[in-house]
């Protein structure tokens, strides 16, 4: 895979005719069109092997020497071309601090320390008023070393603001520590099965072993690690009932006491996100919307640096929300505009996210054509996928594909796809253990391709009724698949719209559960 294009893939198309006026203006006649030639090869729709590149940017005599001296130059171009832009979109990024540390330290050692003091001063304010920590040791750092100088503030006065910061600076690496150890204690436990430890517990030894218990309280980005962390542990519970309250209470609070500034602009929108997702997940979806517009409000107000982390999950959260407001039409527009590139440039993760979701949106209007033709437009192995996307999405995808195809009426593609899951999973998971209700989801399904009449059985019912004790309706998968394919069985059952059983089981049409129930 090719690093570079990877990277420029990333840009939209306006980034793209940017970077392309910044690498001419860099360089002139020769040298300015060889880069700007690697540049569009790299982005065009035909992927080129290097074999391929020099004979296009060398026809005469092919010269991988130079090529790669090339491809350095532009990988120049792009850092400096990136550092510039981070500048121009947030004047309060670490950026800006250490562009004045560089010219302060240029300065002491030019012997013009009066304007190095002066620029050192502005740099302190800025990193103290964005919360950086780490750039604010280094400026107090070089502040003592140059301390000797007339122009300097005193030295205790230096030391004693140091010594604040540390502690704060101490906070937040502990924070980070903490944050990735249960992170790593999370991932051994999901290797395990749903039945790991009690995460509770490994967070609460985690937070005293490295005295965070108070600390979210007076800091933000502490406030998003620690919530961050609680989070995991609701994923393995799956208690989001539970964990909405709380995260909600310590947002307002925050909010009320500190507020959020501009530099605390990234863990404002994480926590909005934690809340709506938790609202989401307790099927408080009205309620999952407000946090979501006051997410979209923050996004948009001042640099829009965090775009490209937020805008698709704030969408993809959206459109889940409106599918259970019976407004699945709306969602099917804003995963349609999303994967058009339109406010960002996808992930390769995000876009495999939107081509799911817009399917099950399109198989909610029974529009099972447009359905197909989303899953076969991912286009990448299941394999790939996996690496991707893990294993549950892949499970997700093919029991999509299978149902799909029963709905267009070909049940030889159906059962094959039928076929293709159960080996797959009996491979991975036996003969299912905590997974044994998706083998009786895959039987009873095998039995409608076998009898299309079965479903009106009353047996059947019956035993869709009996599974649904042991599917998990409200698992850690935003589109809740497992409550989807669940609903589909049941409305086969009933003779039921298949998205009139799904709003019902989600607690969207309360009037009609005790009749489907």
């Amino acid at each position: 895979m090719d690093d570079l294009r990877t990277t420029l893939t990333t840009f939209s198309p306006e980034d793209r005719k940017e970077f392309g006026r910044f690498v001419q203006r860099q360089r002139k006649k020769v040298n300015g069109r060889m880069d700007l030639r690697l540049f569009e090869l790299l982005l065009h729709s035909k992927i080129y092997s290097t074999e391929e590149l020099l004979t296009k940017l060398y026809p005469d005599e092919p010269n991988a020497v130079a090529y790669y001296a090339l491809r350095k130059r532009l990988m120049r171009h792009l850092t400096d071309y990136l550092l510039l832009r981070q500048r121009q979109l947030d004047p309060t990024t670490a950026s800006s601090v250490r562009g004045q540390l560089t010219l302060a330290q240029y300065l002491f050692d030019a012997g013009v320390p009066r304007l190095a003091w002066n620029i050192l001063r502005k740099a302190e304010k800025l990193a103290h008023q964005n919360e950086q920590y780490e750039l604010l040791n280094t400026i107090y750092n070089l502040q003592i070393a140059q301390a000797g100088s007339e122009y300097a503030d005193e030295l205790t006065d230096i030391i004693r603001r140091r010594n604040h910061n540390k502690k704060a600076a101490d906070e937040e690496e502990r924070a980070g520590i903490a944050d990735s150890l249960i992170r790593e204690r999370l991932r051994q436990a999901r290797g395990r099965g749903r039945a790991g430890e009690a995460f509770d517990g490994i967070m609460r030894e985690v937070l005293r072993e490295y005295d965070l218990q108070e600390a979210f309280a007076r800091s933000p980005s502490v406030l998003y690690r620690l919530m961050s962390m609680a989070r995991s542990a609701m994923l393995v519970r799956r208690d989001f009932v539970s964990f909405a309250p709380f995260v909600r209470r310590c947002y307002t609070l925050m909010e009320k006491r500190h507020g959020f500034r501009p530099a605390h602009r990234y863990y404002q929108l994480g926590l909005l996100y934690m809340i709506a997702h938790a609202l989401y997940r307790s099927r408080r979806f009205t309620e999952s919307v407000a946090y979501l517009e006051q997410l979209r409000t923050a996004l948009y107000a001042g640099s829009r640096s965090y775009m490209a982390d937020f805008y698709p999950k704030y969408i993809f959260l959206l459109a889940a929300n409106y599918s259970f407001l019976r407004r699945n039409s709306d969602s099917i527009s804003l995963l349609e505009n999303l994967l058009q590139g339109r406010e960002v440039t996808l992930s390769a993760a995000d876009q495999l996210t939107a081509r799911l979701g817009l399917g099950f949106h399109y198989f909610a209007q029974n529009q099972f054509a447009k359905t197909n033709q989303v899953l076969i437009g991912i286009g990448r192995s299941d394999h790939w996928c996996e690496q991707k996307m893990g294993v549950e999405w892949v499970f997700n995808k093919n029991m999509g594909e299978m149902l799909v195809q029963v709905e267009l009426g070909n049940p030889d593609l159906a059962l094959n796809r039928l076929r293709a899951i159960e080996r797959g999973f009996r491979e991975r998971f036996g003969e299912g253990g905590a997974y044994q209700y998706v083998l009786c989801y895959l039987n009873l399904v095998r039995e409608i391709l076998d009898d299309p009449t079965a479903a009106s059985h009353p047996s059947f019912l019956e035993r869709v009724s009996q599974m649904a004790d042991a599917v998990p309706l409200d698992s850690e998968r935003e589109d809740l698949h497992a409550m989807s394919f669940y609903a589909w069985l049941k409305a086969r059952a009933l003779g039921r719209p298949y998205y009139e059983v799904l709003l019902t089981l989600a607690g969207a049409g309360q009037a009609e559960e005790k009749e489907i129930i």
